[in-house]
């Protein structure tokens, strides 16, 4: 019969050629044919394509165009906000029921249409399964109706909008495109190239299904570029960005002092390990490391660990497994560049080479590659090239095996390969990744977190977390939106200090010399110089240290120390340590509250309140220490997973002058509680009731260097903080300037941001610290804790 192959399956598994596609993309075809191969941005829930635009052609697999697609200009963006705007309006008077129906219409739709959504993915190379993207309408439908029940105090953050890179999945697209709809947003995508027709159906097939004109918008363009644009929109009140860490870093720094909030994911760009111990099912992970080095797209880069006694015995399995595979595409002509660049580098230092055949001269296409012998160190290593290429180091012990794994500057994501299960969660909880897989990789679902590390990102996507995210407490005061002021970041907080020389000197009242706390020790500042502190009439009332870049610098090799002893302390011990804290500023009341009337001058009976209100506040952070615990959600597939959260490590907090005290162990009890360290800056305006604070901290049961305390120059400090590479997250209360100066500055090392802006000439910081609301509270746990989340297969 005609058509019929000749071959076995021995022979197809023996060759393991690719079969030939059925697909004739039909469906997707029709729909672009409909649109007459041009498309434009989706607003106001209608496509347009003004006159005198520059356009882009989204290409195919073969770099056959198959359609255009219009580039906004400034107007466009103005017109997509003002429509979001509107929608937003709209959208969120309607109730969560009403809400959750129309997003249940949504997941209905997406099914109706998988065919025709598949297709076009698969067209404009960025293939997706439509059954996970039904499975996150179905998710955060139900959580759309559950909004006010279970989140009655926190309100949607208004206009989100959401970018990604050209390298990003439609997955990921709408894994936060979705929950921000869920909770009430309005959302504007700026998608990439590979991912611009998926978002424009998708929108199509949301408007379709019933949501509101103007909830839902899609512009298109270069997304570097149109990002800045939405971001200095007034009206916009959020921006997430997932993708490649080149592009979020330009974005990033573009719109700087904007006043806007801005959250990133970095996952394109992530080194992942995969690790194979002695224990493991060897056949299983070497197949599972093949599948996903060797896969034409990878979500992001792998390499491979392998315990030394079973090195040989894998490299053996890899050798007889790739050599009848066929070469595998790459994205272009660059991506060649770097592979050959790499896998000659590695030669030079040593590396053996196992390839399936000889790579072409040129081309876009080649074999898989595994690069045996190479030292952590190596460039390959730390940034594997794109394309089939597989860098593979051998360990001895498994605690070095967790060790080089936590080498990256990444923490994406892991797979740990054995089968002694004591062994396969001690190594999840000890590696510093977002996600842990267990004899598998890449398994992926809406209930749970995913949360990168280090390099890899500051923001939560997917489960109950990942809503927080589009979600603001309903009494806290946003972030005031501002315009991007030119500012010299080399030189930001470098001005000389100054110093005062008080008049009328009276020397039956010499002023105190303060010390501050670092590594839990009194000292004073590295450069020996101190600063006057004034008192509410302008009189010298005492003298602290003036602290600098070296200061910071002990405080945090002093925490980093510390901090994963402290971590891995039991809740339990951690709450007691806490009520003993409180206890101690109990018996101090009296000296901290005459600080406060000193330094602020209020009434004695005002700063006994604040300091009352203070001793509650660290016993409520006691009490909550061990009832924060993750949990086991259910899953669709078979095995178990585990959502835990952890410490972010070392946190700097830039404090506010508003309720010295009271602000103070509400961050304090809040970031210690959860596991972390934290090196504080007292407000320059009032630093006395920190200072005096020491004594209490000196007191405790807390460990030496958890808390670090340092005065000086805020600007100093801020820019201190945040050029360190080990400090995970800063807590800002300060000027326009920092604020914009730390979004420029975090992006490179990333760093989890929360900032507020403080007036000069104000004592509030727009937060009220003494308000019982229990969304404060639970706002201030969320910024202390990031989220892990281990998958274990039991079929």
């Amino acid at each position: 019969m005609a058509g019929i192959s000749t071959q076995t399956v021995h022979d197809i598994f023996q060759n393991m050629e690719y079969g030939s596609s059925s697909t004739s993309f039909a469906t997707a075809q029709s729909w672009l044919e409909k649109h007459s191969r041009t498309l434009g941005f989706f607003a106001d829930g209608t496509f347009s394509c003004p006159a005198e635009r520059q356009m882009y052609n989204v290409t195919d697999s073969k770099a056959e165009v198959i359609c255009s697609i219009v580039c906004a200009k400034d107007q466009d963006v103005a017109s997509v906000v003002s429509s979001a705007s509107a929608g937003f309006k709209t959208w969120s008077e309607l109730s969560c029921y009403q809400r959750a129906r129309v997003l249940r219409r949504s997941a209905g739709v997406l099914q109706r249409h998988s065919q025709c959504v598949s297709e076009l993915c698969e067209l404009s190379q960025s293939p997706t399964s439509p059954a996970a993207l039904i499975r996150l309408a179905q998710y955060y439908t139900s959580w759309a109706q559950l909004r006010d029940t279970l989140m009655p105090v926190w309100t949607p953050q208004g206009i989100v909008a959401v970018v990604v890179s050209d390298d990003c999945s439609v997955y990921s697209l709408l894994l936060k495109v979705l929950p921000a709809l869920a909770m009430g947003n309005a959302v504007i995508v700026v998608p990439g190239r590979s991912t611009s027709l998926p978002a424009l159906l998708l929108a199509q097939l949301f408007m379709e299904a019933g949501i509101p004109a103007g909830v839902l918008n899609v512009v298109t363009g270069s997304e570097a570029s149109l990002g800045v644009q939405v971001a200095q929109n007034p009206h916009v009140n959020y921006l997430t960005y997932s993708g490649c860490k080149e592009t979020g870093e330009d974005l990033a720094k573009a719109a700087a002092g904007c006043g806007l909030p801005m959250t990133y994911s970095f996952s394109t760009s992530s080194v992942c390990p995969f690790i194979i111990f002695e224990s493991a099912d060897l056949d299983s992970a070497v197949d599972g490391a093949m599948e996903l080095a060797f896969r034409k797209k990878k979500d992001c880069q792998w390499v491979l660990y392998v315990q030394e006694s079973v090195c040989d015995s894998v490299v053996a399995r890899l050798r007889l497994r790739m050599a009848a595979m066929k070469c595998v595409p790459h994205a272009s002509d660059a991506d060649r560049k770097l592979i050959d660049t790499a896998v000659q580098g590695a030669q030079q230092q040593g590396a053996a080479l196992i390839q399936s055949c000889p790579p072409p001269p040129a081309g876009g296409l080649y074999p898989p590659t595994v690069l045996c012998g190479l030292a952590p160190s190596c460039d390959t290593v730390i940034s594997p090239p794109p394309g089939p290429v597989l860098p593979l180091i051998s360990f001895r012990s498994s605690a070095e095996g967790v060790t080089v794994g936590n080498h990256s500057i990444h923490g994406q994501a892991a797979s740990i390969w054995t089968e002694d299960l004591t062994l396969a969660l001690e190594s999840a909880k000890s590696l510093s990744v977002g996600s842990v897989w267990v004899n598998c990789h890449s398994v992926m679902d809406p209930a749970l977190p995913l949360c990168g590390r280090k390099e890899s990102g500051n923001c939560t996507d997917g489960g109950r977390e990942g809503l927080y995210q589009f979600l603001r407490p309903s009494l806290t005061p946003t972030l005031p939106r501002s315009t991007h002021t030119s500012i010299n970041y080399d030189e930001f907080g470098s001005a000389a200090s100054k110093f005062l020389i008080p008049e009328g000197f009276d020397p039956s009242s010499v002023p105190r010399f303060y010390s501050q706390l670092v590594g839990g020790q009194l000292r004073k500042a590295d450069s020996d110089c101190t600063r006057s502190v004034l008192g509410p009439e302008g009189t010298v009332l005492a003298h602290c240290p003036d602290g600098g870049r070296k200061d910071v610098r002990n405080a945090v090799e002093a925490a980093i120390k510390v901090q994963p002893g402290w971590m891995k302390k039991s809740p339990a011990t951690r709450s007691q340590s806490l009520y003993s804290l409180a206890d101690i500023l109990e018996k101090k009341r009296q000296d901290i509250a005459a600080s406060i009337q000193t330094q602020t001058g209020i009434s004695l009976e005002e700063a006994e309140k604040e300091v009352e209100l203070s001793i509650s506040r660290l016993s409520d952070w006691a009490a909550r220490c061990d009832k924060e615990q993750g949990g086991i959600p259910f899953l669709p597939q078979s095995g178990s997973a585990l959502s835990t959260p952890e410490a972010l490590g070392v946190v700097g907090v830039i404090l506010p002058s508003s309720k010295p005290i009271l602000s103070l162990v509400s961050l304090l009890g809040a970031a210690v509680a959860m596991g972390n360290a934290v090196v504080m800056v007292p407000s320059e305006k009032y630093p006395l009731p920190a200072l005096e604070f020491i004594q209490v901290l000196q007191d405790s049961a807390l460990p030496g260097g958890l808390v670090s305390i340092i005065t000086g120059d805020r600007d100093k400090l801020t820019h201190a903080l945040a050029n360190h590479s080990v400090i995970q997250s800063i807590w800002y209360w300060g000027s326009i300037e920092g604020c914009q100066f730390l979004q420029y500055s975090c992006a490179c090392p990333l760093k989890h941001l929360w900032l507020h802006c403080e007036c000069e000439d104000e004592e509030k910081g727009g937060r009220d610290w003494t308000s019982s609301n229990p969304s404060h509270q639970e706002e201030l746990w969320r910024r202390a804790v990031v989220w892990k989340c281990v998958w274990v297969p039991t079929a």
